[in-house]
C-alpha cells in the first residue's frame, strides 16, 4: 500500500489557520490533497490534525482517498516535531514494514499530482531507502567567514554553466513504514533526490511567502481553464449579476445594481458564436429588463434548487448540445447542483464555502456584482481563441 500523510494543526503563529486559509481561491490544504486524490500511485491519504475546524472542511472535499486522524495535544503544539506526529499516527495504525510511506507538507501547494507518481515511481525504479524532493539553485553561498561555498569568486561562472546546489523545498519525503519506525526519521539510509522545478522552491512561512506563492500558482499550477468547447454560457443573478444587496426606493419599489462591464461581456460571447442565458430563483421585471437588454437567448426566473440543472438539460436537448459545453456562474446552493455537472462551472470570489469547494470550479478574483461575469466570460473568450 502506498500511504500519503500530511500533519496540520491548529497553533500556526506567523499566519494564524494558514493551513485553512483561502489560497488561490481555496484553503491552503486543498491543494495537496486535491493532487494526491488524482495520483495513481497513492491509495490512501491522512491529514492529522488536532482541529476540529480543520477536520470538517476536509471532509466537505469529500475526496474518497482522504481521512482525517485526530492527533494528540502533545503532539500539535509549537515545539512538536513532525516525526513526533507520524510516529505516533503509525503506532495506531496496522500498516506493513514495505508500505510505502509519503509525507507532504500543506506549505508547498505547487506539488502537482505528477511529481507525486514521478517520485514514487523512481524510489522504486532506484531502491533506495528514502527520497526527498530538492529544486537545484543556481545562487552563489558565501559562510560567516566571507568564504565562498559553492564557486569561485575569481572565475565567476555563467549561470546557463553552472550545476548550482540541490536546496530541500520541504514539499515531500519518501520512506517505507519499517524504515520510519526504526529509525525515528523521515529519512533513512541510501537517499535519492527528486528534482523539482525551481518555482516550487517556495514554502508558506510567513505573510510575505503568500502573495509570492499565490502569483506562482496561478502562473505555472492553475492551467488553461477550460478545455470543454463552450456553445452555451449562463449565469446567475443576486450575488453574481448584482452584489445581492436589495435596494428600495421611496416608495417601496425594488432596485438592483448590474455591471456594465458584466453586460459587455455577454455581447462579446454572442459575437463569438455563444449563446447565452439567465436562470434564476429570482422573478422579477428588473431582471425581465436586464436580459431584454442583454439580448438573451434564454431567461428562466423563479427557477428553485434542483429545478436549474432540468431547466439546462431542456435547453441542452433543444439545442443539442452536451453538458460539458455548458458554462455556468453562481454563487450559493441553489447553484451548486448545476455547477456540479457543467463543462465549465465559476463562482465569485465571495461565494458560499461549499460553493467554492466544488471539485474543478473556478473561484473568480472579483465579487458579485463587481465585474465577476465580466472576468469569467474573459477566460472562456480566451480558452476559445
Amino acid at each position: 500500500m502506498n500511504i500519503a500523510f500530511i500533519p496540520v494543526r491548529c497553533g500556526s503563529k506567523s499566519i494564524p489557520f494558514k493551513n485553512i486559509k483561502s489560497f488561490c481561491g481555496r484553503p491552503l490544504i486543498y491543494w495537496n490533497l486535491k493532487a494526491l486524490e488524482s495520483s495513481k500511485n497513492i491509495d490512501r491519504v491522512y491529514v492529522a490534525t488536532d482541529c476540529e475546524k480543520f477536520k470538517l472542511i476536509i471532509n466537505q472535499f469529500k475526496f474518497s482517498k482522504v481521512s482525517v486522524f485526530e492527533r494528540i495535544k502533545e503532539n500539535a503544539d509549537d515545539k512538536s516535531s513532525t516525526e513526533s506526529v507520524m510516529l505516533e499516527f503509525l503506532s495506531k495504525q496496522k500498516f506493513n514494514d514495505d508500505d510505502i510511506f509519503l509525507l507532504a507538507q500543506a506549505t508547498s501547494p505547487l506539488t502537482q499530482t505528477e511529481d507525486f507518481d514521478g517520485a514514487i515511481e523512481q524510489y522504486k525504479k532506484e531502491n533506495t531507502d528514502s527520497l526527498l524532493s530538492c529544486v537545484r539553485t543556481k545562487r552563489f553561498f558565501w559562510n560567516n567567514n566571507s568564504q565562498p561555498l559553492n564557486y569561485d569568486y575569481k572565475n565567476r561562472p555563467r549561470r546557463q554553466d553552472f550545476s548550482g546546489l540541490l536546496m530541500e523545498n520541504g514539499a515531500f519525503y519518501i520512506s517505507t513504514v519499517g524504515s520510519i519506525n526504526r529509525s525515528k526519521n523521515r529519512l533513512s539510509g541510501s537517499i535519492s533526490i527528486y528534482e523539482m522545478a525551481e518555482y516550487t522552491a517556495i514554502e508558506i512561512d510567513e505573510e510575505d511567502d503568500w502573495g509570492i506563492a499565490e502569483s506562482l500558482m496561478n502562473r505555472h499550477v492553475i492551467k488553461k481553464p477550460c478545455n470543454a468547447k463552450i456553445k452555451l454560457f449562463l449565469s446567475d443573478v443576486d450575488g453574481t449579476m448584482t452584489d445581492a444587496g436589495m435596494y428600495y426606493g421611496e416608495n417601496g419599489e425594488e432596485l438592483k445594481k448590474f455591471n456594465t462591464k458584466d453586460g459587455k461581456g455577454f455581447e462579446l460571447l454572442r459575437e463569438s458564436g455563444v449563446k447565452v442565458g439567465i436562470i434564476t430563483s429570482e422573478n422579477t421585471n428588473i431582471v425581465s429588463n436586464r436580459a431584454k437588454k442583454l439580448k438573451v437567448d434564454f431567461l428562466h426566473q423563479g427557477v428553485e434548487h434542483n429545478g436549474k440543472l432540468d431547466i439546462v438539460k431542456k435547453i441542452c436537448k433543444s439545442e443539442k448540445i452536451d453538458l460539458e459545453n455548458v458554462a455556468y456562474i453562481g454563487d450559493d446552493v441553489n447553484c451548486k447542483e448545476l455547477l456540479a455537472v457543467v463543462g465549465f462551472a465559476a463562482c465569485p470570489h465571495d461565494a458560499v464555502e461549499s460553493v467554492k469547494n466544488i471539485p474543478n470550479i473556478r473561484v473568480l478574483t472579483k465579487k458579485g456584482g463587481c465585474g465577476v461575469v465580466r472576468e469569467f466570460i474573459d477566460l472562456i473568450i480566451k480558452a476559445k481563441n
